[in-house]
């Protein structure tokens, strides 16, 4: 199941990059709308935390892809991750079996002595960038409250022209009785 959802998000993330960078570019063309900043904000920690789950099940797909290769065919022990090109001859002979990982995605590789190794470097990325991303989508969500909270400083207090039961922008003292009625309705 977690290797469909780690080919799903394979095949999602150039939507993604695409999502992202159109948002950049409108975010650079005029006439933005006056909430831009929280917004942006906002909408990129949406997007980082998308990021993030993304490369778990990325990580994640490519550890039950080990595990089932690993589990499937005549070829299949010493893991097939695990006996690569990359791997010593030496090494590979003292294979005894792996160990699966979901949290955080490893595969790891464990020879006769009891020690192991892991079986690519693509974990370790894929980690960092969960990790990265997961941070990042933390401080851009304290970054949108902040802006919120600055901008709800900057706007004017109700009633602080003197009357305390005004709302800002309320013009009722301002008309006459008829004036506030136009068109057909007012003849």
């Amino acid at each position: 199941m977690l290797a469909l959802l780690g080919l799903a998000a394979l095949f999602a993330s150039p939507l993604w990059c695409i999502a992202v960078l159109v948002k950049l570019v409108s975010a650079a063309l005029p006439g933005r709308r006056p909430d831009r900043a929280a917004h942006l904000l906002r909408w990129s920690a949406g997007m980082a935390v998308a990021a993030a789950v993304g490369c778990y099940l990325l990580s994640s797909g490519a550890v039950a892809f080990a595990e089932h290769e690993s589990r499937s065919g005549a070829d299949s022990s010493p893991a097939p991750a695990c006996r690569g090109e990359e791997v010593p001859r030496e090494t590979r002979l003292r294979l005894v079996t792996h160990r699966a990982s979901y949290f955080p995605p490893a595969f790891d590789c464990v020879l006769d002595d009891g020690t192991a190794y892991e079986s690519s470097g693509v974990y370790d990325t894929l980690n960092t960038c969960v990790v990265v991303f997961a941070v990042g989508a933390g401080a851009l969500v304290a970054s949108a409250g902040y802006a919120a909270a600055r901008r709800d400083r900057a706007r004017p207090v109700p009633g602080a022209d003197g009357d305390p039961g005004a709302s800002p922008g309320d013009t009722s003292d301002d008309e006459g009785p008829d004036e506030g009625v136009s068109g057909a309705a007012g003849a």
